[in-house]
């Protein structure tokens, strides 16, 4: 036996907000809409479509590389794939049926349902993500998997013992993470404290540094040349893993060296392109090896990436510190076990046996609103009434974002107030939001927070991102009601029934909202009204609560905003835009910003004589657009309507000062 094998660790953070689960805009993603349209578009569709190039530079073949590769995509990511990339989603599970179909065992490895440093974690966490990431693993592969890779190949016993109690086969680890690698690049056998044995993979470490800096992406036949020499032995594995975004994203146009070093490995008669499991099939572990523990491969002092200031960071020569990172752990380890005590005695009144349904729901699909309500039907210890299945519900969601506090990403970067580590205080506001507890567990989760302090004065500490940034200015709900009514209002077509987390039923002035995964149903009566194609203003009243808020065009939540924007826009076009300018528009010899810089100039040079309500609108809904797109005044604007209005006497100009400011003149006395 010689064998090649690729692994590739395809995961990103999960950025949905934890009220709506959609992901919000991220400009620093631009041109796309945020960080995971980016990077499917550079690295995921381009590596299971890699181009192989033929010798003058067209395209010979085009690959999928999943299927020749060993890899684990992080079920949060896959979440998000199946959803908006549904395309790509579905080549990652044809690489796994074949590579199946062909050596016998799936690509495919599994991974826990979060991206957790385990080694952090308790015994009931760990075995809870595990088993979320079996569950996961089955119902989107349609089979058991035979190894788990670990977030960040954070190992110790404890670890290694949980997934060898569920079934798993083989893990991945560095080479610097046991005492002495196997021979030859074979797996290792490791045996826990209570006895259970698991095959360990190393894999090899410069040649990994290699891919994972890019230095064997340079040359992807050269690549190909180095993989067949370390299979060079009878008997041997050699084995290489990085981050799977590495092709495509953090290095442009690797996966066409992946797919070069595919190809020429695959055509080689020294050594068999496979997979761990087809490895581990053909050669059972026999030399026992001994774990470093706790070990992780990016962090050379264990696992204190995640816990301390260890050095350990993205950009060292920025010489920022991570002082933050212990009183942030303290702070949400704090909070978790707060509300796991409260889920236990809660939820311990309601289900005959709460983490045993905490579990389950993986089985069903964590997703899944449905069958969240049938976990808590076979739970419950006793009949529930409609209020009590809503709450088993509420403090099954609390635990879902319990444990969503420990995503390693929050740690990994070099600062308190980046998107990370504001992402797993929204889970905390959420869970608290979902826990029903008194203010007082907030205010001391907040206390712990202040002394994660930031290396940036202007952000300042933790407890001033969760209270500024972290917590929604509105409640999500009412955001909800009121851009769904808008949306209806303006957009024909718009979907009547689901908007976020949300099935909507919708009455006369009536809005109806039940969470899909809670099942908690709240009624606001909402009035719209539209007094300019791009302006709006709604009002939401909770029922029963004697309380109204109101919101404007701005204030709506992105998708509903935009699409009014859109609406309008359209509206204007087709009334304000010149016959010729409508038809350039029409065919695309014109863009929008220009058509509306010209229509702009004829408003304000008719405005000069004709004061009517119409003109007056037309010009008002001209500088609307303006706004809300974010393009400045025009010159030539700017200059007509100065010509006109300095010509007037005082008494008449002052009449327009409302304009005047609008088109970027300073009010007078303001000079």
């Amino acid at each position: 036996m010689r064998a090649v094998v690729v692994h590739g660790h395809y995961y990103q953070p999960p950025r949905e907000d934890p009220w709506l689960e959609v992901v919000a805009a991220e400009a620093n993603a631009a041109p796309f809409h945020d960080w995971n349209v980016r990077i499917e578009r550079e690295c995921y569709r381009a590596v299971v479509a890699a181009r192989l190039p033929a010798a003058d530079g067209r395209i010979a073949r085009i690959v999928n590389a999943l299927s020749w590769t060993s890899f684990d995509v992080g079920p949060t990511l896959l979440d998000w794939m199946e959803r908006e990339a549904p395309d790509t989603y579905a080549q990652v599970l044809v690489a796994d049926r074949e590579s199946r179909e062909r050596v016998g065992f799936g690509n495919a490895v599994a991974s826990p349902y979060h991206h957790v440093i385990l080694p952090l974690g308790s015994r009931r966490d760990v075995v809870t993500e595990v088993r979320w990431g079996i569950a996961d693993f089955r119902r989107r592969f349609g089979r058991v998997p035979e190894g788990m890779w670990l977030p960040e190949t954070a190992v110790d016993d404890a670890t290694l013992d949980v997934l060898a109690e569920h079934g798993i086969a083989f893990t991945i680890v560095a080479p610097h993470q046991v005492a002495r690698p196997p021979a030859r690049g074979l797996p290792g056998l490791y045996r826990t404290g209570n006895g259970r044995e698991i095959a360990l993979f190393v894999y090899d470490g410069p040649l990994s540094h290699d891919l994972a800096f890019g230095v064997a992406l340079k040359d992807g036949a050269r690549w190909a040349r180095r993989m067949l020499e370390g299979a060079g032995t009878a008997h041997s594995v050699v084995s290489v893993a990085t981050d799977g975004e590495t092709f495509g994203h953090h290095h442009r146009f690797a996966e066409m060296a992946l797919a070069r070093m595919v190809e020429d490995v695959r055509q080689s008669a020294a050594a068999t392109l496979t997979n761990f499991a087809a490895v581990l099939a053909r050669r059972r572990p026999s030399e026992r090896v001994t774990l470093v523990a706790p070990s992780s491969w990016s962090c050379v002092h264990g696992v204190d990436r995640w816990r301390a200031d260890c050095g350990c960071r993205v950009a060292p020569e920025k010489g920022l510190h991570q002082r933050w990172r212990a009183p942030l752990r303290g702070a949400v380890e704090w909070l978790a076990g707060e509300l796991h005590a409260l889920f236990d005695r809660e939820a311990g009144a309601l289900l005959a046996d709460p983490w045993a349904a905490r579990d389950a729901c993986g089985e069903h699909g964590v997703h899944e609103g449905a069958a969240t309500a049938a976990i808590v039907a076979s739970h419950a210890g006793r009949q529930l009434s409609p209020a009590e299945v809503v709450r088993a519900r509420e403090l099954l969601e609390m635990e879902r974002h319990a444990l969503r506090l420990f995503t390693s990403c929050a740690w990994f970067f070099d600062d308190v107030g980046g998107l990370e580590p504001l992402q797993v205080l929204r889970y905390a506001a959420r869970a608290i939001e979902l826990s029903g507890a008194p203010p007082s567990l907030e205010a001391a989760f907040v206390q712990r927070l202040a002394a994660a302090t930031s290396n940036d004065p202007a952000v300042g500490d933790a407890a001033r991102v969760y209270r500024e940034r972290a917590r929604p200015a509105l409640p999500p709900p009412v955001l909800v009601a009121g851009s769904h009514a808008v949306a209806r209002s303006a957009v024909p077509g718009w979907p009547s029934d689901r908007a976020y987390a949300y099935d909507v039923v919708t009455s006369g002035d009536d809005v109806r909202l039940t969470h899909h995964r809670t099942g908690r149903a709240e009624t606001f009566t909402v009035c719209v009204e539209r007094p300019a194609a791009l302006q709006a203003r709604v009002t939401v009243a909770p029922a029963g609560s004697g309380t109204t808020a109101t919101l404007q065009l701005g204030d709506l939540l992105e998708p509903e905003r935009s699409a009014v924007v859109a609406a309008g826009t359209a509206a204007l076009a087709g009334r304000l835009a010149a016959p010729d300018d409508a038809l350039a528009l029409e065919a695309g010899t014109a863009d929008l910003a220009t058509v509306a810089e010209r229509a702009l100039l004829r408003a304000v040079r008719a405005h000069a004589t004709d004061r009517s309500p119409g003109a007056a609108q037309a010009l008002s809904d001209l500088l609307d657009l303006f706004v809300l797109r974010g393009w400045p005044v025009p010159f030539d604007a700017q200059t007509a309507f100065w010509r006109w209005r300095s010509s007037l006497p005082d008494r008449d100009a002052a009449t327009f000062a409302a304009l005047a400011s609008r088109l970027g003149f300073a009010v007078p006395g303001e000079v």
